[in-house]
């Protein structure tokens, strides 16, 4: 079933808009941030306008309101990941902060010098430096599965890394910038095999594909409202029960207690000890409301739409002289096209796609080790969502022939 996305883009508000140029938006840049559905923006202006309170512990009508909001919104996407338990659902800023809050808990907890986190060579930076943090913190050892020419993760090399034990086993399960799909239950299965657990940075894999963190049998879970159609200062982390429970709190302060006297405290429960302060309420709301949305749509339905648009865009880029393309071959990654046009930085290219509308990213993505892999400082990326169409994939093509000629 093919997607209505004459119905689609007119859910989008920001797709409708000219840009200063004064032409028609041609939005190329949900990898960094989506666009939002009226559906959300109207689930969050209807909370401020009818619902606004603080929540638990106030016991008039809006408080009851706002509480039933935010948590009927952890409860949806506990059902959307497949989690058992709303309890294992906890909300945080973003995916950056979702891995801190691993970082500053289990990993303080449970690692000391010399025991060994194995990474990739594509992760972004917010799976790398946390860890990075602790090596110098605590004198952990940090390996990278390498990444092959063809922006795969090699596998044989994972499996003689995991002969060294890492205790935990962190990998993104699609790239930001190569766009690549990585095996993450076969990887998860190997890591616990070798006795690690698995955290996933699902930050571009939940947006655009079914992800079951009960098939998966992953550990951790991170991703970001922001990607998924939903607001931007919300994140979830996804952890199995028993990890959470024996995890210390992340921030100390409200709600995230049960008892507190002058020299001690006792925790909240899950998944309250790691929610301290007043949360980020209307974008939670928001993300519920997100979720919705995609869910209305498919899941399945949106990950075989960007199939076919991706495809279509890796062809017409292909045909351009000079256009470089870095990733894998469409059956193998997600809604990416990260490039390099022979002679033209990538941020002239970005700025003169912009002259007729086209919106793409720039620079090194947050994977400034992956860039150094291939050899160069920055890519220009088209990145594809649902509601893109192939049309959208000839301007941009027709905007990089103009980039050419224009620098001769």
């Amino acid at each position: 079933m093919s997607l209505d996305l004459n119905n689609i883009r007119k859910d989008f508000p920001a797709l409708q808009r000219e840009t200063s140029a004064g032409v028609p938006l041609v939005y190329l840049d949900s990898t960094a941030t989506s666009q939002k559905p009226l559906a959300v923006i109207g689930a969050m202006n209807d909370f401020y306008r009818h619902s606004n309170a603080n929540i638990h512990r106030g016991v008039h009508t809006l408080a009851e309101e706002a509480t039933a909001l935010y948590e009927g919104a952890r409860e949806k996407v506990a059902a959307f990941i497949n989690a058992p338990s709303a309890r294992q659902i906890i909300y945080t800023r973003n995916t950056t902060e979702s891995i801190n809050l691993v970082a500053h808990t289990w990993a303080r907890a449970n690692l000391k010098a010399g025991e060994r986190i194995l990474l990739t060579e594509m992760e972004h930076h917010s799976n790398l430096v946390p860890w990075q943090i602790l090596q110098t913190e605590r004198g952990v050892e940090l390996d990278f599965i390498p990444v092959t020419e063809d922006g795969l993760l090699d596998l044989d090399a994972y499996k003689t890394l995991l002969a060294r034990t890492p205790k935990l086993v962190a990998f993104t399960q699609m790239s930001n910038v190569l766009g690549t799909i990585n095996p993450a239950a076969e990887m998860i299965r190997l890591a616990h095999q070798a006795g690690a657990i698995a955290l996933v940075d699902g930050a571009q894999s939940v947006p655009h594909f079914r992800v079951d963190v009960q098939a998966l049998d992953a550990d951790f879970l991170a991703f970001s409202a922001h990607k998924m159609c939903g607001p931007t200062g919300v994140g979830v982390l996804y952890g199995k029960e028993d990890l959470l429970e024996s995890m210390p709190p992340f921030l100390g302060g409200g709600d995230m207690i049960k008892e507190v006297k002058l020299r001690s405290f006792k925790p909240n429960s899950l998944p309250y000890k790691f929610e301290a302060g007043t949360p980020a309420i209307a974008e939670a709301v928001g993300l519920g409301a997100a979720v919705d949305y995609l869910t209305e749509v498919g899941m399945d339905h949106i990950a075989a739409h960007e199939h076919e648009i991706t495809e279509y865009a890796l062809e017409r880029l292909e045909e351009i002289p000079g256009v470089k393309l870095f990733g894998p071959s469409a059956d193998k990654k997600g809604g990416v096209a990260a490039f390099t046009l022979e002679g033209v930085h990538p941020h002239d290219v970005a700025q003169i796609l912009d002259r007729d509308g086209i919106a793409v990213r720039a620079g090194h993505h947050c994977a400034q080790p992956l860039h150094e892999k291939f050899g160069i400082p920055a890519t220009s990326r088209a990145s594809f969502y649902l509601y893109n169409t192939k049309a959208e994939v000839d301007l941009l093509a027709n905007g990089i022939y103009k980039v050419k000629e224009l620098f001769g």
